[in-house]
Order: structure tokens, then sequence, then C-alpha cells
């Protein structure tokens, strides 16, 4: 597995830094899926996405449709197989389970800073990963812009 990147948003929407990481994902040519826990989330997602100012179009959709092994970018809240993937993101807490994504290049978990629950769920997904020997890294932008403060491996 590649790297996991944990990213403690204090400061951005999380639109734009999920919109970051597809366009820096699609630079590399990888495929990828955002898994949230909420439905209404990665609803929001996709109209933004259509929606989006930089003039980049992003092939992507949300999943259970017809043509959900065409898409570049999947947004779902089911488990998938993510062997069609080179990288996941992570949002809403969704469960990530390191042994069903064996393959993929990178791992982004996003969270929410200034939410308790999300930083408890931040923190035993990164005991569970750094458990496991897998690489990780921490970024913050607590000073408002992205800074590495932790790895393991």
């Amino acid at each position: 597995m590649g790297d996991v990147y944990f990213y403690h948003l204090t400061k951005s929407p999380i639109f734009a830094v999920i919109n970051d990481l597809i366009s820096k994902c699609m630079t590399k040519g990888w495929r990828l899926a955002i898994i949230g826990k909420q439905l209404k989330n990665l609803e929001n997602l996709d109209i933004q996405l259509w929606e989006s100012k930089d003039n980049i179009f992003i092939p992507h959709g949300l999943s259970n449709g017809i043509n959900d092994d065409d898409q570049h970018v999947l947004l779902t809240i089911n488990p998938i197989d993510y062997r069609t993937r080179q990288a996941l993101i992570v949002i809403d807490d969704a469960e990530f389970i390191p042994s069903d994504s064996s393959h993929l290049e990178r791992v982004c978990i996003l969270f929410d800073g200034n939410n308790s629950d999300s930083l408890a769920e931040a923190r035993s997904k990164w005991a569970l990963i750094a458990g496991n020997g897998i690489p990780a890294q921490y970024w913050s932008q607590a000073t408002g812009t992205w800074e590495k403060k932790a790895s393991s491996n």
C-alpha cells in the first residue's frame, strides 16, 4: 500500500481541499474513489464538481449508476472494489479498512479539526494504520498553510 495522508482541516472548506487532491490525482493519471458516510455531502460535492469555476472538467459520478466502472472519480457511501482505483479520499469519518485498499497508491483521510468526534476518529485511524506499519503523514493547516506535522515509518 502507498502512503496514507491525513489532512486536518481547520481553515479551508472541504471542497477546496478535495478539488486540489483530485487535480493532483488526475495529473498522475490515477482513478479515484471518494467515500463518505453521508449521501447528502456527496450529492453536494457532485454538484460542486459539475459547477466548478476552475474551468477544469472532472469526470465523475455518484455510485450505483450503470457506469460506475467508467467513472474517473467515483463518489460513494458504499464499499466498492478499489482494485480499479489508484487513490481513495475518505470524508465524513467514513470507514477505511487498510486491508481492502492494499494496492492503492494513495489514501487521503480528510477530517474536521473543529469537531472532537472527527478528531477522535482520525486518531483511531492513525493508530490502526501506523500499527500495521503503513507509511502515513499528518498534514495540518493550523497556521494557514499546509505543514507536515508527523509521519510514521
